[in-house]
């Protein structure tokens, strides 16, 4: 039985993914005594010790690269980045090396990037990003975004178990708000979404903390809510017939607007679904500004419920 938060969900995934193999273990700055910068850790340091929690330097090319070389000698390695900002530092070793291995000599590369990503926090501009857009265009990797408690085990159970290199970006958001409780453990495979709500009218893609503002702004109304759950690979079947059934498609990020992973599923959906569509598909996104650190500031950056609501508004009323 398990009742808690998003982020005891993700620390109990990485227990049983470590009771239930040796070959896994997690490494990262602070992940081990001190259990995280956000306590998604803890604990697991008493109970497995030092050889499988391993605290490293402040150095991400040495995090991956020391995970990446485990995972090719046949561990499953976890390695946590603090805040997925700074993947970025890393991303020649995860763009170049790790997601390269399958296509360059055959060999499988199964390690996991997690860590917090996400604004709502008022962390600023290095600490509230959301770089996937950055990671998408690698092929061989795989784009994991988990917005509920339930996916936030299963489908980091799914990534460690997964041949291919992923990277887990967790809402930091969600960390702490979202509460839910199961008897049986949940499962999930990547690159399924999830139907979170159904509706004839429209439809919304999205993911990650952004479903849950979409639900709030469409509580009353007939548009469904589909959660991606995985960006790379998406689910393009689920994604054509949710817009190929309602019509209307609303694509909703908080990575930025321009030249975000919106664009790539908006473009699919209209490639695909054409002559299904009555109105154009939509995108709405974050600002295409550094995050502000100001809570206010940060409001008017993000898309809120009310902004949300009047795009439905207008792509029901074209």
């Amino acid at each position: 039985m398990f009742s808690g938060t998003y982020l005891e969900a993700i620390n109990l995934a990485l227990h049983d993914a470590m009771e239930a193999d040796a070959r896994v273990f997690c490494l990262g700055e602070d992940v081990g005594a001190y259990g995280g910068a956000f306590q998604a850790t803890a604990g697991l340091f008493e109970r497995f010790g030092a050889d499988r929690m391993i605290d490293t330097p402040i150095a991400e090319q040495a995090i991956a690269g020391s995970a990446i070389g485990a995972a090719l000698m046949g561990q499953r390695p976890v390695a946590e980045f603090q805040f997925m900002d700074f993947a970025l530092l890393a991303s020649d070793l995860i763009c170049n090396f790790a997601s390269m291995t399958s296509w360059r000599w055959g060999e499988s590369c199964p390690v996991v990037f997690r860590g917090p990503a996400g604004a709502g926090v008022s962390g600023g501009p290095y600490h509230s990003q959301n770089p996937e857009h950055h990671f998408l265009g690698s092929p061989g990797l795989k784009v994991v975004a988990p917005g509920t408690v339930a996916d936030a085990y299963a489908l980091l159970r799914a990534s460690i178990e997964d041949p291919d290199p992923v990277l887990f970006f967790e809402h930091k958001y969600l960390y702490r708000r979202l509460k839910d409780s199961w008897e049986t453990a949940p499962t999930a495979r990547l690159g399924e979404a999830a139907l979170r709500k159904d509706g004839t009218r429209a439809a919304i893609l999205t993911y990650g903390a952004m479903q849950h503002r979409a639900l709030e702004a469409v509580a009353d109304m007939d548009v469904a809510v589909m959660d991606l759950r995985t960006l790379a690979p998406l689910d393009l079947q689920a994604i054509e017939s949710i817009a190929k059934r309602t019509h209307r498609v609303l694509v909703l990020t908080e990575a930025q607007r321009t030249y975000g992973p919106g664009a790539e599923i908006a473009a699919n959906v209209s490639e695909a679904c054409f002559s299904w569509l009555d109105a154009p598909v939509m995108r709405m996104g974050s600002a295409d500004t550094p995050t502000p650190a100001a809570p206010a500031l940060e409001a008017e950056f993000l898309p809120s419920v009310e902004k949300i609501r009047k795009a439905v508004e207008k792509l029901l009323a074209y």
